[in-house]
């Protein structure tokens, strides 16, 4: 079984160690009421942890600092569609449009000397409503597609008991 790249924006991450998302809601207090309700999404974070393995592994890095140095006007003049939707962010977990990365950090080590590890975080910048109703529904796809074709799986950590009745 293969594993599937990470892309951010054009950039395939092979070798990931493990991603994240965080979300956020605003909350409202209900009129004349002592119940509150979340009315709408206020924060969205992912966090990524991989590798970069082989010869285009500073190509890659590079490329990943490109990405996070982009302003809009940048942005615009380089590829017109990161100008209307900001980074995409495909990964198992989620496909999320308007992404900015806010932080990147790089390391080699003794250990691994033909290996740069790598940590991102991103945010989610709406640029435009149409582009967060179309993350939306690329998101909704994605789960949607999840549970059509996968089977129904057991945690590996988890060892199968048998039940037995009481």
């Amino acid at each position: 079984m293969t594993a599937q790249p990470v892309l951010i924006g054009p950039v395939p991450l092979l070798y990931v160690q493990s991603i994240s998302m965080t979300e956020g809601y605003q909350i409202q207090r209900i009129a004349d009421s002592t119940f509150s309700q979340a009315i709408a999404p206020t924060r969205k974070a992912i966090a990524i942890e991989a590798m970069l393995l082989g010869p285009d592994r500073l190509v890659l890095k590079k490329e990943l600092e490109t990405l996070a140095l982009t302003s809009r006007l940048l942005v615009a003049a380089t590829s017109r569609l990161l100008a209307v939707t900001g980074i995409p962010v495909v990964c198992g977990l989620a496909i999320s449009l308007d992404m900015q990365i806010t932080d990147l950090r790089f390391t080699q080590s003794v250990q691994k000397r033909d290996a740069i590890d790598v940590s991102i975080s991103l945010e989610h910048v709406p640029r435009s409503s149409a582009t967060a109703l179309a993350g939306e529904i690329a998101d909704l796809a994605l789960a949607a597609g999840s549970a059509l074709f996968a089977g129904a799986a057991a945690p590996s950590a988890v060892p199968a008991i048998p039940s037995v009745p009481l």
